[in-house]
């Protein structure tokens, strides 16, 4: 089961580049609040989508317990990631993050320069 109910399965479409990538992998703790934090990334999913430039998100994790995780979430501009960065519940879902949920968690900033797609919407 995806961490973000709220997502459907497939790849974030293409998009004119440039733009940005914000990926963000992650090891949870194995003692973690597994209910707390779905709620937590499902709300924050669906904030997310109000910040202005944010053009969506890909999600995939190992359900093994330790198992490795990795959001993507794509931003029209340095701007939109800022703000995402800045909001408050977001902030407070990372200080949760340090404390309750992850054992270790790494964040890549990249401009992406191309981009494009095979099957389904591009």
């Amino acid at each position: 089961m995806s961490d973000h109910p709220d997502t459907t399965v497939g790849p974030t479409p293409a998009h004119e580049p440039p733009y940005y990538a914000v990926v963000f992998t992650s090891v949870r703790r194995p003692d973690e609040d597994a209910d707390d934090y779905r709620r937590t990334a499902a709300r924050l999913s669906r904030l997310v989508r109000d910040i202005p430039g944010f053009l969506g998100e890909d999600f995939a994790h190992s359900p093994a317990p330790g198992g490795l995780a990795i959001s993507v979430a794509y931003f029209r501009d340095l701007e939109g990631i800022r703000r995402w960065r800045d909001h408050p519940e977001h902030l407070d879902a990372k200080r949760r993050g340090r404390e309750r949920w992850y054992e270790r968690y790494v964040i890549h900033i990249a401009r992406v320069e191309h981009s494009h797609a095979f099957g389904g919407p591009a």
